[in-house]
């Protein structure tokens, strides 16, 4: 028989109960357009991290509609009580399946884990039991998995060896959260050895290569130093040789050595640096014996005892055909040295790339994870222990969080998506998600038509910030704007400082849409007011500014006019014109106050019940309108495109409707009983 369903309806939309047995078997056969959501994300939620990790088995980052029924699947075929993936808690050991074979495995490893734990007489295992892989797979045994710490090498020369992987190479994490190698870090490594041993071993077999024996590689070394200096300088003598014009520019002119003098030298200054190595001469030869660039004489030196000395002896000058004699002289050790591997293990030291020339090694480290590999069903059975108590444990509640939002809608218990509650303006906002990216976020969970505030959270002993959105669903904005701060308290129960860094605006609720309208009115009021008084205080300004100006011309026109001048009369008063103004004002003031005598008349012709209904008319007559739309959008707030940008796929517009959004924002209240003082002396 088909199996009978049964659905409650909130959030504007069926959601289906499930909390029996029949009802997880069926879950396969439940129509996914009834399912709420159809994948989320691993990420960004309050919940066990590990058990999100065994549902994604294809490690997308993902939990999808048949990783979800994988995952039933299996925890039904492994229990014999399957009544216990209900109860959550600990997974008692008598409810494994220890008829099937795997069963068997899982149960045998249960009580072997129980050994380890040095619980004997425990019949039971909880989420506590296994949270420590250390104790689950000690690094010292082998556990299944192929990779090898250094803890299980047998021998102190494997263990370096592991070390030197793990350096180098790289390295994997053991199951028991321990830094390993694998087989394939291992054949890599060594593989880079052999190509370094033959890279060295070219060195003793071949003669050419070190023309001054063991001291050539300093006198390379402080070749290298100098060369690019020297063959400047034979350059610049043979430009000037080939045109005597050229012998001036060769050397540092006089502009040069003038900035020069200028500034506060050194011997390494670079200025200093830039100059010849010496002076160009119409002589073909480098002199060492005087003439030497200050900043190059040091590396000179050097270069004349290691490399000049011991291939032509004590010599003052150096000739072109000379210093083309000993760079020819090492052309195959420097040819060797560029064909240097460039590989991993290149920054080992020699004593240490021939320690590794035992071929053992190689040989013993890859026996070690074939070891390992040899107890696999032993230890993913331990795993699938593992797997299964945090399944008993946690699967129900997913599947309450992903199938239906049951949590989230009853209250019960908060969804895995909540992170927390913030405390801001005197409420607390339970609707709180993280927020990878606020940026991509805000710009779909705008959508939901809910007051959204974006906030940026920090704490002492956390590096860097946590960004959430925290939903307004009650109340009145306030004092909510960017810049305010709260504190977030996550679902460990930390608190966090809290710092709104954007706001989506929206309909809070019909109360503050009632008021909308008169604080538009007296925002607009007061704006006008502070406008016109600022506008005055100007005019005022501005005209006593002229009057002074006025009055000072005026006293130098009069100081500076004859004294038999003949004075302009003052301009006649116009009566007529400054009539007509204050008829107008009059008749504006009389129609005003026709108006507001009529309207006072009118409400004191009412009778004494009759005035506070009027009153109550006007007002609704005013914010009636404001109220209607807010009742409106309210009625379309949906926690669908809030969960979207965080990258869930929800299959339901999950609206949240004013009576529920009064649930998920509290506002400040006197607790029951309190007493209150109306006293205030300072009213």
């Amino acid at each position: 028989m088909a199996h009978t369903w049964r659905f409650f309806r909130i959030g504007g939309f069926d959601q289906v109960v499930i909390d029996s047995v029949e009802d997880l078997e069926a879950l396969e056969s439940l129509d996914k357009k009834l399912w709420v959501t159809l994948a989320c994300p691993t990420k960004g939620l309050e919940f066990d991290e590990r058990t999100l990790t065994y549902i994604d088995t294809d490690g997308d980052s993902r939990i999808r509609v048949p990783e979800l029924l994988n995952a039933v699947r299996w925890s039904l075929n492994q229990l014999k009580n399957k009544e216990v993936l209900l109860s959550g808690g600990q997974l008692p050991l008598s409810t494994i399946d220890d008829n099937s074979v795997e069963g068997r495995k899982i149960l045998a490893s249960a009580k072997e884990l129980l050994l380890r734990l040095g619980k004997t007489e425990a019949d039971s295992l909880s989420i506590s039991d296994t949270t420590d892989l250390s104790l689950m797979f000690p690094p010292m045994q082998a556990n299944g998995d192929g990779f090898i710490p250094a803890a299980l090498a047998p021998k102190e020369s494997l263990a370096l060896a592991i070390l030197d992987i793990i350096a180098t190479v790289g390295s994997v994490v053991d199951r028991s959260g321990e830094l390993a190698v694998s087989a394939d870090q291992i054949n890599q490594f060594f593989a880079d050895v052999v190509a370094m041993q033959a890279w060295q071993v070219q060195q003793t077999t071949d003669s050419a290569l070190l023309p001054l024996g063991a001291a050539t590689a300093d006198a390379v070394a402080a070749l290298s130093a100098v060369e690019a200096k020297i063959d400047d300088y034979f350059v610049r003598v043979q430009l000037s040789t080939f045109d005597e014009r050229a012998l001036v520019a060769m050397n540092s002119s006089d502009a040069q050595f003038t900035a020069l003098g200028a500034q506060l030298l050194t011997i390494d200054h670079s200025d200093t640096q830039s100059l010849p190595l010496a002076k160009i001469t119409a002589s073909s030869q480098l002199s060492f014996v005087q003439g030497i660039n200050p900043a190059w004489q040091a590396k000179v030196q050097t270069f004349i005892a290691q490399t000049v000395v011991p291939l032509l002896g004590h010599i003052d000058e150096l000739s072109a055909a000379q210093w083309l004699t000993i760079k020819t002289t090492f052309n195959a050790y420097r040819a060797w040295l560029a064909a240097k591997p460039m590989n991993a293990v290149s920054g080992l030291s020699s004593e240490r790339l021939l320690a590794l020339q035992d071929s053992t090694i190689q040989h013993d480290l890859l026996a070690l994870v074939e070891k390992d590999l040899s107890v696999a069903d032993e230890a993913n059975a331990l795993v699938d222990v593992d797997k299964l108590v945090r399944y008993q444990a946690n699967l129900l509640t997913l599947i309450n969080n992903f199938v239906s939002l049951s949590h989230f809608y009853t209250s019960k218990d908060k969804a895995i998506f909540q992170a927390g509650t913030l405390f801001i303006d005197e409420r607390s906002c339970d609707l709180t998600i993280h927020v990878n990216d606020m940026a991509k976020h805000s710009s779909m969970a705008g959508l939901s038509n809910i007051y959204l505030l974006y906030c940026d959270c920090t704490r002492k002993d956390y590096v860097g910030k946590m960004t959430i959105v925290a939903a307004v669903t009650a109340g009145d904005a306030g004092n909510l704007m960017v810049g305010r701060n709260g504190v977030f308290y996550d679902r460990a129960g930390r608190d966090w400082d809290a710092t709104v860094v954007k706001v989506i605006e929206n309909a809070i609720s019909v109360q503050e849409a009632f008021w909308t309208p008169y604080r538009r009115m007296g925002r607009m009021v007061s704006n006008q007011l502070q406008k016109m008084a600022a506008e005055r205080d100007k005019a005022i300004e501005s005209k006593s500014a002229e009057h002074v100006l006025t009055g000072t011309t005026k006293i130098q026109e009069a100081a500076n006019a004859p004294k038999d001048a003949a004075k302009t009369p003052p301009a006649p008063f116009d009566v007529a014109r400054f009539a007509g103004i204050f008829a107008a004002i009059g008749l504006a003031i009389g129609a005003i106050a026709t108006v507001i005598s009529s309207m006072i008349a009118g409400f004191l012709a009412l009778t004494w019940w009759q005035m506070p209904i009027a009153i109550v008319g006007v007002m609704l007559m005013i914010s009636a309108p404001s109220m209607i739309m807010a009742w409106f959008k309210l009625r379309q707030r949906q926690l669908s495109p809030i969960l979207d940008a965080n990258g869930w796929a929800v299959n339901s517009h999950a609206k949240i409707n004013i009576r529920f959004g009064t649930t998920l924002t509290l506002l400040a209240s006197l607790p029951k009983g309190a007493k209150r003082s109306l006293s205030d002396p300072f009213a």
